[in-house]
């Protein structure tokens, strides 16, 4: 059974909060064989929001939800998406995503959701009500674009 957790950073235990760097290090740095500053010090920030799907005590669905103002003016967001190889199959992401964004709408129902999406999940996104907003960014040597949460684009 998948269950379903949302915590800040603070209330994280010392073995949940490796389980889930160790995901995220797992997908992003060694899967996508990308160097890049994985802590960035937005996870320790106090309104940041860490949610995550596990099985059997384990992480296997990760997304952090940031306050507006952390990482985009006037937007909160959704970052560090992921769900790990062996649970893709399950169209877990999609479920995340639903779960990331009723978060930020209920936390900050006031504020639009930005995120920067890798180029080639446009199509993910945007099946979750996402309206790409910008043209095509290197970001440490992946592809990404805005995006923009349509329901909230009136807040833009």
């Amino acid at each position: 059974m998948i269950t379903w957790h949302c915590s800040p950073f603070n209330e994280l235990t010392v073995h949940t909060l490796y389980s889930l760097l160790k995901i995220r290090c797992d997908v992003f740095v060694v899967e996508q064989a990308c160097a890049y500053p994985e802590l960035d010090d937005l996870d320790t920030h106090p309104s940041t929001l860490h949610l995550y799907a596990s099985h059997q005590n384990q992480p296997i669905a990760y997304a952090r939800v940031l306050a507006p103002d952390v990482s985009y003016p006037s937007h909160s967001s959704i970052g560090r998406v992921l769900v790990i190889q062996e649970y893709r199959q399950e169209k877990l992401g999609h479920t995340l995503i639903q779960q990331a964004i009723k978060t930020a709408l209920e936390t900050w129902p006031q504020q639009p959701i930005k995120i920067g999406a890798q180029s080639r999940l446009a199509h993910f996104y945007q099946a979750q009500g996402f309206k790409t907003v910008s043209p095509p960014y290197m970001e440490d040597g992946i592809e990404h674009i805005s995006m923009v949460l349509a329901s909230t684009l009136a807040g833009e």
